[in-house]
C-alpha cells in the first residue's frame, strides 16, 4: 500500500472526505493510509542532513497567493459511458482512489442515475456487489439493507439529530451529459445543488449526430503524471509503438529529420 502514488491515495485527493473501507481486495488501496515522506538532504551540510517529517498539506502544492490553484474537489469525474451501465444492477468503481458505486433508480418519473459510496454503514461490504430490490432500491448482499432517498440525511430533522444518521450512505451529485454519467466528489448538503454553478466539460460533437462516437474504456497500470507525460512527448511515439500506430516504407525511419546541407 505504501507504494501507491501520492495522488492516487484517497486522502490526499479528498482529505476532507471520510471514506469507508469495503470488505473486499480493493480495500488494500481504498483505506486511509500513511503518506511516508521522503527524506530531503540539505546541501553542504552533513548536520542537517535529517528527514523533513512534516506532513504534506493541501496547501503546500502551491502558493496562498495561487489565483489559478487546482482544486481537486471542485471538479466533475466521468463514471463510466451510460451505454455500459446496465440498469438494473449497480456498478462499482474506483475512480482517482475512491470506491464509488451507480445504480439507476427507476422509482421516479423517468428514473434517474444516482453514485453512492461504495460501503454499506452497517459492515462496510461493497454495496456494488449487491442488487436492486424488487422496489428499485439499492440493497446490500450482505444483511439486506436498502438504500433509497439520497437527500433523507440532510433534509429529515429527525434523521439530522439521531442515531439514524450511521445508518446514511453518502451520495454524491451526478449527471449524465454526453452520454457519461459524471459525479462530484463532495457530499455535504451545500454542494447537493453544485450542478446550477458549475457542470462538467461539454464536448458538443458526442451529441451531434453527423459525428461518429465510439466510447472505450481501459486501465492504465500506472499514474496520471507518467499518461500525461507521454501525451506530450509524441515524437516517441513511432519508436516506442513502432508498427502498431502506424505504417511505414520500407527502411524509413518515420521519426527522424535530416537537416538539408545548406553548404552545397
Amino acid at each position: 500500500m505504501e507504494n501507491l502514488p501520492f495522488l492516487l491515495r484517497p486522502q490526499a485527493l479528498f482529505p476532507s472526505l471520510p471514506l469507508a473501507t469495503p470488505l473486499n481486495s480493493s480495500t488494500q488501496r481504498s483505506g486511509r493510509l500513511v503518506v511516508p515522506i521522503p527524506r530531503r538532504r540539505r546541501p553542504n551540510s552533513a548536520t542537517l542532513a535529517v528527514a523533513d517529517e512534516t506532513p504534506r498539506t493541501k496547501e503546500s502544492w502551491s502558493s496562498p497567493d495561487d489565483e489559478h490553484q487546482f482544486d481537486w474537489l471542485d471538479q466533475w469525474y466521468p463514471f463510466a459511458p451510460v451505454c455500459d451501465l446496465d440498469p438494473g444492477a449497480p456498478h462499482g468503481k474506483m475512480v482517482l482512489g475512491l470506491n464509488v458505486v451507480a445504480w439507476y433508480d427507476r422509482r421516479g418519473a423517468g428514473g434517474e442515475w444516482r453514485v453512492f459510496d461504495d460501503a454499506c454503514p452497517h459492515r462496510l461490504a461493497p454495496l456494488s456487489e449487491g442488487r436492486i430490490d424488487d422496489k428499485g432500491r439499492l440493497q446490500c448482499v450482505y444483511h439486506g439493507w436498502c438504500f433509497d432517498v439520497p437527500e433523507l440525511a440532510s433534509s429529515s430533522p429527525r434523521l439530522r439529530h439521531s442515531g439514524l444518521r450511521k445508518a446514511c450512505v453518502a451520495s454524491y451529485p451526478c449527471v449524465v451529459q454526453n452520454k457519461i454519467l459524471w459525479f462530484y466528489p463532495r457530499t455535504e448538503p451545500e454542494y447537493k445543488d453544485v450542478l446550477q454553478r458549475k457542470r462538467p466539460p461539454y464536448i458538443p460533437e458526442i451529441d451531434d449526430p453527423s459525428y461518429f462516437t465510439v466510447f472505450g474504456v481501459r486501465d492504465f497500470y500506472y499514474g496520471y503524471d507518467i499518461l500525461v507525460e507521454n501525451l506530450m512527448d509524441p515524437a516517441h511515439a513511432s519508436y516506442a509503438h513502432k508498427g502498431m500506430l502506424f505504417s511505414a516504407g520500407n527502411g524509413e525511419d518515420p521519426g527522424r529529420y535530416v537537416v538539408p546541407d545548406l553548404t552545397a
